[in-house]
C-alpha cells in the first residue's frame, strides 16, 4: 500500500486536470489518469473514492468562491434601506464582475471544468443556478421598486431568466475563448453597461 503524500496528490489532480479538460468528465479514462499520474490504480483509491470525487476536489474550491462571492454581492445589496437600493444599482454588481475577471484569470483551467466539462457531475448546472438566484433577487428588487412608488412594468420571471442566462453565458464567454486579461475585463464592463441599460430600459414604463 503506497503511503500518501501531497506530492502523489499534486500529480493525480494534474494528470485529471487535463484529461477533464481534454474530454470532459464523462469521457474522461481512470485508466488514463493514474496512467499519466504514475500510480497504481490502488494508489489512487487511497486517495479518492471515485472519478466524481477526483473532478470535485479540483473544481470544488473554485465552485465555492464564485458562488460564495456571488452570493454575498446579492445579500449586501438586499439588506440595503430599501429607499438606498435604487442608487446602488449595477454599482455592487460591477464590483463583483471585476473580481470574477480577475479570478477566472487566475485560475483558468479549474474554472474551465466547471463551466465548460462538468456534465455528468453535480456541477453541471453550476451556470443555471447563478441564473436563478439572478432572477430571484432581480423579482425581489423589482417589487421594492413599487413600494417605493416606481412605476415599474410587469415582467414575466420567464423574460427575467431569458435576460440573466443570455448575461450569465455571455459573461463566461471569457473561460470558453481564454480571452488575455485586459481583454476580458473590457469585455465584461461593456456587456454589464450594456445590461445594466436594458435593464433600466425595461424598468421605465
Amino acid at each position: 500500500m503506497e503511503e500518501k503524500s501531497p506530492a502523489t496528490l499534486e500529480k493525480i489532480q494534474q494528470a485529471a486536470l487535463q484529461e477533464f479538460l481534454d474530454k470532459g468528465f464523462q469521457g474522461a479514462s481512470l485508466r488514463q489518469i493514474v496512467k499519466y499520474a504514475g500510480v497504481t490504480t490502488g494508489a489512487f483509491y487511497g486517495y479518492f473514492s471515485s472519478k466524481e470525487a477526483l473532478f470535485a476536489s479540483i473544481v470544488e474550491p473554485h465552485a465555492a468562491a464564485l458562488m460564495g462571492r456571488f452570493m454575498e454581492t446579492q445579500l449586501s445589496f438586499a439588506e440595503l434601506p430599501e429607499s438606498e437600493q435604487p442608487e446602488h444599482m449595477g454599482v455592487d454588481a460591477g464590483s463583483y464582475l471585476r473580481w470574477m475577471v480577475d479570478y477566472i484569470c487566475q485560475h483558468r483551467e479549474p474554472v474551465k471544468l466547471l463551466l465548460c466539462r462538468a456534465e455528468g457531475t453535480g456541477y453541471e448546472n453550476f451556470v443555471h443556478n447563478m441564473v436563478e438566484v439572478e432572477v430571484e433577487y432581480t423579482l425581489q428588487y423589482m417589487d421594492v421598486l413599487r413600494r417605493l412608488g416606481r412605476d415599474v412594468p410587469k415582467m414575466d420571471q420567464s423574460l427575467c431568466h431569458i435576460i440573466a442566462s443570455g448575461m450569465f453565458n455571455g459573461l463566461f464567454e471569457v473561460v470558453i475563448h481564454d480571452l488575455p486579461y485586459e481583454q476580458a475585463l473590457r469585455d465584461v464592463e461593456q456587456l454589464r453597461a450594456f445590461y445594466t441599460a436594458g435593464w433600466l430600459k425595461l424598468m421605465t414604463p
